[in-house]
């Protein structure tokens, strides 16, 4: 009990493994290389979010950003002494003979460009990555007809901007899908960053008689785009959709007149119909200001897009970053394709459905479509207060 233990050794001996170890410190350059990356992804996430401004000007070039705005709306031109000059006509959807059945019933088919509205839409890589930023809007600007007029070319092209964000396909909301709800549409967009648009585009809402008090009760501010095309081209342009579709239908001439000898049109006919721009046009004043509506020359897009675009940009209060560097002039197509699309580095055209060959039409019956055209021109160009020059 007494005894003194001797000796320098402890009591307890415990092995070396079981004792804590110090960690030796990472070497410097992994340290560094650890940093450097941290740097570079904040860097790089930085980027993302401010490069839009200074970047966007390069062509094809999609960034997320946030553009200057100054909206610029024309002066609503007064109206004529002559608004009531128009000769009325009885606008009828079934056709008045079974010759024209055919090519109506053609026409309502779904065209490629009319696909399925919950087909995603093609994001670019950028857009990828910021997926789940933003918000889903209900549209603050909507391209509303016409049809064959270039509204496709349109949507395509104002995509490029950094500060637009469009659906691809045509929701059809306003003339086919209301009674779905704005919520079932508003989710049909795609997110948008403060400071962007939310556009769609369906040409048939110009012609449909509900869609502008739709419209109208969904927002009074919606900004309404319509692109337009000479009548008589824009109804050969639809007869060749429809014969590219069903080769078997009756010819031109015989579908455009009631009574060939009494050179009688058929209004019935909606070729005929979408191009009595006048008509369809008293209708959307009824519930939008004229300052409110921009009509875009579909001859001018061709001719000269960046022009058109410019006006469709400051129409829509965004900075002018669309130009002429922006596009080259296809020869074996007719048209303007884009240096680089949306998301992408390469060239893009139209598809192969647009730019069709039209068909040799009787001098004649073009000579009369455009008698019949001239009187609601003129009053189009006077609601407009453009010349659209067709006559």
């Amino acid at each position: 009990m007494g005894q003194r233990l001797s000796g320098s050794r402890p009591c307890l001996h415990a092995p070396s493994w079981l004792l804590p170890q110090s960690q030796a410190p990472p070497p410097p350059v992994r340290r560094r290389l650890a940093l450097l990356f941290a740097m570079l992804c904040v860097w790089l996430y930085m980027f993302l979010y401010s490069c839009a401004g200074s970047c966007a000007a390069a062509p094809g070039l999609l960034l997320l950003g946030s553009g200057s705005r100054a909206v610029h709306d024309p002066p609503a031109p007064a109206p004529g002494p002559d608004h009531r000059a128009l000769p009325k006509l009885l606008f009828q959807t079934v056709p008045t003979t079974p010759l024209a059945a055919a090519p109506e019933r053609a026409e309502g088919a779904t065209s490629p460009e009319e696909q399925s509205p919950e087909a995603p839409d093609s994001p670019s890589p950028i857009s990828s990555f910021l997926s789940g930023s933003g918000s889903k809007q209900l549209p603050q600007a909507i391209i509303i007809g016409v049809k064959k007029g270039g509204t496709r070319a349109l949507l395509e092209f104002l995509r490029v901007h950094p500060d637009v964000r469009a659906v691809g396909a045509e929701p059809h909301f306003f003339d086919r899908s209301y009674d779905k709800g704005l919520a079932w549409y508003r989710d049909l967009m795609p997110r948008t960053l403060d400071g962007q648009i939310t556009m769609e585009k369906t040409p048939s809402y110009f012609v449909t008689r509900e869609a502008p008090a739709r419209i109208s009760a969904m927002s009074k501010d919606t900004k309404l785009i319509v692109v337009v095309r000479d009548p008589v081209t824009r109804a050969i342009s639809d007869y060749t959709q429809t014969l590219s579709k069903r080769p078997d239908i009756p010819t031109f001439e015989s579908l455009t007149f009631r009574n060939r000898s009494a050179g009688l049109i058929d209004t019935s006919w909606s070729a005929i119909q979408i191009g009595i721009y006048a008509k369809h046009l008293e209708l959307w004043l009824r519930h939008f200001p004229r300052r409110q509506m921009l009509f875009v020359s579909g001859e001018r897009l061709i001719s000269d897009p960046a022009g058109e675009l410019g006006r469709v940009q400051d129409f829509l209060g965004l900075k002018r970053i669309i130009t002429d560097k922006h596009f080259y002039f296809n020869k074996t197509k007719g048209f303007p394709c884009l240096k680089k699309a949306e998301g992408s580095s390469k060239p893009h055209c139209l598809g192969k459905t647009k730019g069709r060959t039209h068909p040799d039409i009787d001098p004649d019956v073009v000579r009369r479509l455009r008698d019949f055209y001239r009187p609601f021109n003129r009053k189009f160009y006077q609601m407009t207060g453009h010349d659209f020059g067709w006559d």
